[in-house]
């Protein structure tokens, strides 16, 4: 089984993220592909963050009714910064015996010029193969995004993607670019406004009555 992981805050998961994952799976045939909400993130500062445990139920929810989507809680349940290189580890051992060839890293095109810098990266481009999403342009309410933070913040603009070693076998991926951001949902929750189709419907409704974001 080939099996992809797509790691996030997803606060809260969107179309976009789903999108995303159809793509992995249809253009690069993986089997699988699994949400793996973050506890803490190394990089990012998190604004407007609902609890790990509520982030989780969204990304379940999200998946009901697609059997290659599945939400995966062992960053949440591991607590402490959430290092994908341990989550790497677990994911191989977990699925031991049912992996075909390594396992697929989905990353956004804009988090590469700090990819260098992610905890054992040069071991985690020789044990995963590095799919590089493509990220839609988007201008984000900056009091309300997640920004990176310390050195990530400092990552160099002029970034050559194809002049970094650690990405030479790493997969460019042609997916649909929805100008959709979990920000701007927040924002829009927050203040009444509609965001009823960026989100699966069930999705909706847990934001909704549970009162998130306002």
């Amino acid at each position: 089984m080939k099996i992809a992981i797509l790691g996030g805050s997803f606060n809260p998961i969107h179309i976009g993220h789903l999108a995303l994952a159809d793509a992995v799976c249809c253009t690069l045939q993986y089997d699988k592909v699994l949400f793996i909400p973050t506890f803490s993130p190394p990089h990012k500062e998190m604004n407007d963050c609902v609890p790990a445990e509520k982030r989780l139920k969204m990304v379940r929810l999200a998946c009901e009714g697609d059997s290659r989507f599945e939400a995966e809680d062992c960053e949440i349940r591991r607590r402490g910064v959430s290092y994908t290189y341990d989550t790497v580890r677990f994911i191989e051992q977990k699925y031991s015996g049912q992996l075909e060839g390594k396992l697929g890293l989905v990353v956004g095109e804009d988090l590469l010029p700090g990819f260098h810098l992610w905890h054992k990266a040069e071991d985690l481009a020789k044990i995963c193969d590095i799919v590089v999403a493509k990220r839609p342009l988007l201008v984000e309410n900056t009091s309300h995004s997640n920004r990176p933070q310390g050195a990530y913040a400092d990552a160099d603009s002029d970034f050559d993607a194809g002049k970094e070693p650690l990405l030479k076998n790493a997969v460019w991926l042609s997916n649909a670019q929805l100008p959709v951001s979990s920000t701007d949902i927040r924002t829009r929750a927050g203040k009444g406004g509609g965001f009823r189709y960026l989100v699966p419907y069930p999705v909706f409704r847990y934001i909704i009555d549970g009162h998130l974001y306002e």
